[in-house]
């Protein structure tokens, strides 16, 4: 993969030679292309390298500043949308993931009914379980490639990759407490602040436009980033907020 950033201070090709041998010694990348003249660089990398890391290179040699270049970045991230994508219409696009919560939604139902009078809290409980355990599953059968995807939007995973794999495993224990009923009012809180902050991200690559692919079911479905993702956290922020008013 190769991403593009801005560099400042550079002011001849002393300084070019420089920071390419700097930014050449860091674990993971494997070139460095410098254009003098317009402050860029061009850095490609077997796996990802987070921004700070990059700069943390370059601490030594304070006046050069790195930074992402963000149309670029987001151009050359790995995701890409064939024109046979482009022409799936809505329901083919968002099938898989219309699927699940359609099978999270009537095991719910169900079962919140099951002493026939409807217990919207049980039925909560199993409707969120059910969407973390899922969720998870599909993130963890490439952790890596769901840690890639998550650092192009999330505002934790920019600054900090590994937040992708720990977020894959929040949302595993999120989905065992909800199946165990384990004091839903702590685990209630506790989603009501992971989603919150994971929507931020969402919420500025969709009204940014960023055409990139939505890590909410790993990277085992290319789904693009859209106001379905949107729905998505805030449904589950929604819940987990009634949970705590209602028990609390």
């Amino acid at each position: 993969m190769t991403h593009t950033y801005n560099i400042t201070g550079m002011t001849c090709t002393g300084c070019q030679y420089k920071v390419k041998g700097l930014l050449e010694k860091v674990p993971g990348v494997t070139e460095v292309d410098i254009d003098l003249e317009k402050g860029k660089a061009d850095i490609s990398m077997n796996e990802h390298v987070a921004t700070p890391v990059l700069q943390s290179a370059l601490k030594d040699y304070p006046k050069y500043q790195l930074t992402e270049d963000m149309h670029q970045h987001v151009a050359a991230t790995p995701v890409s949308f064939s024109d046979e994508e482009d022409k799936r219409t809505w329901l083919q696009t968002y099938k898989p993931i219309l699927l699940i919560f359609g099978y999270i939604t009537v095991i719910s139902v169900l079962l919140g009914g099951l002493n026939g009078s409807f217990n919207w809290m049980k039925s909560m409980t199993v409707f969120m379980s059910g969407f973390f355990l899922i969720f998870s599953l599909f993130k963890m059968l490439n952790l890596s490639a769901f840690a890639d995807s998550y650092s192009m939007y999330d505002i934790v995973a920019k600054k900090w990759r590994g937040w992708g794999y720990v977020y894959a495993f929040i949302e595993l224990g999120l989905g065992v407490a909800y199946a165990i009923n384990f004091n839903i009012v702590l685990i209630s809180i506790i989603t009501f602040v992971v989603m919150t902050v994971s929507i931020v991200g969402v919420l500025q690559s969709v009204l940014n436009k960023h055409r990139i692919q939505c890590a909410c079911l790993g990277a085992v479905f290319n789904l693009p980033m859209s106001t379905v993702t949107i729905i998505e956290d805030a449904l589950m922020i929604v819940m987990s907020a009634a949970m705590v008013i209602a028990m609390v």
